[in-house]
């Protein structure tokens, strides 16, 4: 009787131990999700920047003394200067994704100067003159710009500049051809003045990533430059000064980046589950 109790006592606790190895299922293994890439953004860096564009030139007027030092100060009838081409360049840094500031300098090239005066003629009565030169321009400009964030590889910018400009004229031609005391045409040549003058300016634009670290720029600058000096006395005439001038530029440039952060991220790939035996 005990070996037939012995006996069924093993038999159903070998049935009970197969039963819960059937009942036993592994508890999947949780894979780490993929965890988040975030691309490095520069957060500032020095620059080298260069550009050309062409200017819409404007004079503000011109004046000249009429009858030596102590004659009356008088405007001229008519003053224009001719449109011309700038190029420049500069070292700049980016402070933050927003803001960065520059320090260029500009040349203005050659801008031709043609103007006439209207006086009294040596022999009597009214006589007109016409009056040519030109000048060149070097401008030293401190320069900030809000960058208005990054849409497709494009910034557009807004920016202001101020500084100084050195405006060299050449030598005035003035020539009189109505004057029946002087038969024919006379010119009298005044020497050209140069001075450095108050400048001011505005831009807008964008730039538009070429590469990781060479950005092309497209942009659009007002630049105010303040009157001075134009030319000295000759003949019983001058000196003379001009108004200043303004100008509209359309400009071509490039910004080239150092220690710019142009590091790619890896591709993540999550490791293969173990597997599980059982």
């Amino acid at each position: 009787m005990k070996k037939i109790l012995s006996a069924a006592a093993a038999l159903l606790l070998a049935t009970t131990a197969a039963n819960s190895a059937d009942l036993y299922q592994p508890q999947p293994i949780p894979v780490d999700s993929a965890p988040e890439v975030e691309i490095q953004q520069s957060s500032g860096g020095w620059y080298l920047r260069g550009d050309v564009g062409y200017s819409f030139n404007k004079l503000r007027g011109a004046r000249f003394y009429q009858g030596g030092f102590s004659g009356n100060e008088v405007d001229f009838a008519s003053a224009r200067v001719d449109d011309s081409f700038t190029v420049g360049g500069g070292v700049g840094y980016q402070f933050n994704d927003y803001l960065r500031g520059d320090v260029t300098l500009d040349h203005m090239t050659k801008t031709d100067f043609r103007g006439s005066t209207i006086g009294t003629c040596v022999g009597g009565g009214v006589c007109t003159s016409s009056d040519a030169a030109s000048f060149r321009a070097y401008s030293l400009m401190a320069n900030m710009y809000v960058d208005l964030g990054t849409y497709a590889s494009i910034t557009p910018y807004v920016g202001a500049g101020f500084g100084a400009t050195y405006v060299k004229w050449s030598n005035l031609r003035n020539t009189i051809c109505d004057d029946p005391a002087t038969p024919g045409c006379n010119t009298t040549e005044h020497s050209g003045k140069g001075k450095w003058r108050a400048t001011a300016a505005l831009m807008a634009g964008a730039s538009i990533d070429v590469t990781c670290n060479l950005k092309a720029d497209l942009g659009y600058r007002f630049r105010y430059v303040d009157g001075g000096n134009m030319f000295g006395y000759a003949d019983n005439g001058g000196p003379g000064r001009d108004k200043g001038f303004y100008s509209h530029e359309a400009r071509l440039g490039a910004r080239y980046m150092f220690n710019n952060n142009c590091s790619q991220p890896v591709a993540y790939e999550p490791e293969p589950a173990p597997a599980v035996y059982k």
